[in-house]
């Protein structure tokens, strides 16, 4: 050995003291912290998470902030562990959704000191989830068990479990609100191998599992400390290694060739948007920007990018618009409110050029689009001003729309943030399309976030997706959920393109989010088994030892 390898020997030897004994303490003061010390790891972890999603895409955060979670409920039980959960909830909302206030003031027509308390309302009601994950976890581990359970049992079934189980209760509770789950930051790492066989649900519970080892690293020592470690590395690398299976494969026939696609960003202000004398302005940008881009096989226009209803627009725009599709060969598919004769109206696409067909929204969104208990809520609705709120739910058998050849998977607005939604048009549809209106959020998070969600949808898929949005971000996505070009927030241009038909299924297309939720319902079943052969046990003993 020569004295610079000697000297980098000894080096190693001081470095990896030093870090023992940094994290020797770090650990024992974690485990023997005051209240004040574990409210502040539950604020700083549920902020943290934020992080791993976009526009930051620190994936691996996503991991240390569960391990946060789970670091700051150690010790407490009842209301102080749903305190601690709370906590974290408020962190990560209050960071990751505090746009829904640009809605409510800028747009909503809502005082700031009002619309700021209305979403500080939302973020403590969506905390809620988190709270009840926290005592969940602590309730058996604490009163069923005592604490008595295997030192394992915590991290890896308990955590994993309920956290993804609450997750997908949040996805559907009172029409849902899926947002910021931990797996959506995923899709940009080794993790995001597992989206099109487990899906989203399935990346939040290898994140959960990844982070109750990173515990058991921590906290244990010796041979038990290497098979932690062992597992680690066995779920990132096989979940890596996924990413190189092709799960779909093009169109076998004509329609293989390369699609041109057009995406129009008209970039109209929200104010302008819903104005009556911005009508024939907003009409002159999509129809400029389309003449441009005849010679693509589609073109797409955002969602309401026509802020009238069908009918009225009818005569004097679409049908000329569909003749000239079909003189160009070209498929134009339109975002606008169409009116039924019973007087319904929804929120729809509607296909030009070949084929004519049509979309109605089929999940709508709370307090925007529809009203529950509207007789009595009305007035707050007529307060806030809010355009078009009272649209009708489309028909869920049809998920699908027939563009030109090429049925399409559809979805509106954030309809395309609910994975087993966007699933039911598959594996029929050739492609996807999302339209969404994100200028209601205006340059803050949220149209970052919802683009990382259609790349999701686009890698659980296995289908190319196209996303035309209002203000941004407009973007082509490929099949493995990368974008291939995409519009800045708040240009008013064209983006052109080609996408390819696919075909095939991915395995959570065939079986749905049911495989991880199966996953984590089995892992609570035993982690319950568990806490109550334990307490029984416990009981046992203290009997014999009584007689």
């Amino acid at each position: 050995m020569t004295d610079a390898e000697r000297a980098g020997a000894r080096w190693y030897q001081v470095f990896a003291g030093v870090f023992r004994a940094w994290v020797s303490v770090t650990v024992k003061r974690v485990f023997h912290r005051p209240g004040w010390l574990s409210a502040l790891i539950a604020l700083l972890s549920g902020a943290l998470m934020v992080l791993s999603f976009a526009p930051i895409g620190l994936y691996p955060l996503a991991v240390v902030s569960l391990l946060g979670f789970y670091l700051a409920l150690r010790g407490r039980d009842g209301a102080g562990a749903f305190g601690i959960g709370w906590l974290f909830g408020l962190a990560l909302f209050g960071a990751g959704v505090a746009w829904v206030r640009i809605s409510l003031n800028e747009f909503g027509n809502m005082p700031a000191l009002v619309a700021n308390l209305l979403m500080l309302l939302f973020v403590a009601v969506m905390a809620l989830y988190y709270g009840l994950t926290a005592w969940l976890i602590r309730f058996i581990e604490h009163r069923l068990a005592a604490d008595s359970m295997p030192r394992w049992a915590g991290p890896l079934l308990l955590l994993p479990s309920i956290w993804v189980l609450m997750e997908w209760v949040r996805g559907w509770l009172f029409t849902g609100f899926p947002w910021l789950f931990a797996g959506n930051g995923q899709l940009d790492g080794p993790l995001g191998g597992l989206a099109p066989v487990l899906g989203v649900h399935g990346l939040s519970l290898a994140v959960a599992v990844s982070a109750g080892l990173l515990w058991g690293l921590l906290r244990w020592r010796g041979e038990a400390r290497w098979r932690v470690a062992a597992g680690f590395l066995l779920i990132w690398v096989c979940a890596g290694m996924l990413w190189q299976i092709g799960w779909t494969r093009p169109a076998p026939n004509a329609e293989q060739r390369p699609i041109r696609v057009s995406v129009i960003q008209g970039n109209v202000e929200q104010a302008v948007k819903w104005d009556a004398d911005g009508l024939l302005p907003t009409l002159e940008i999509y129809l400029t920007l389309t003449k441009a881009h005849l010679e693509s096989d589609l073109i797409i226009w955002p969602e309401t990018a026509i802020p009238e209803f069908f009918d009225r627009v009818e005569e004097p725009l679409l049908k000329p618009l569909g003749v000239t599709a079909r003189e160009t060969g070209t498929e134009v598919v339109i975002g606008l409110p169409v009116m039924e004769p019973d007087g319904r109206y929804y929120n729809a696409l509607v296909s030009l050029g070949s084929s004519e067909d049509r979309y109605f929204k089929r999940h709508l969104v709370p307090f925007g689009e529809f009203l529950p208990f509207k007789a009595q809520l009305q007035p707050l609705i007529d307060w806030f001003e809010v355009p078009m709120s009272d649209f009708s739910r489309g028909d869920a058998a049809r998920p699908l729309l027939q563009v030109g050849v090429w049925p399409v998977g559809v979805s509106i607005c954030y309809e395309d943030v609910f994975p087993d939604e966007v699933r039911q048009a598959l594996p029929e549809a050739a492609f996807l399309i999302n339209v969404s209106n994100d200028a209601w959020f205006g340059d803050s998070l949220a149209p970052h976030q919802h683009l990382q969600f259609a790349r999701l949808r686009a890698l659980e898929s296995g289908r190319w997706l196209i996303r035309a949005t209002n203000t941004g971000i407009s973007a082509i996505i490929d099949s493995r959920g990368q974008v291939r070009d995409q519009l800045p927030l708040f240009a008013r241009a064209a983006l052109t393109g080609t996408l390819e038909a696919r075909v095939g299924s991915t395995p959570f297309v065939r079986f749905g989010s049911q495989v991880p939720l199966s996953m984590a319902a089995l892992m609570l079943l035993a982690g319950l088994v568990l806490a109550l052969r334990v307490r029984r046990q416990a009981r046992t003993s203290v009997a014999q030892a009584a007689e």
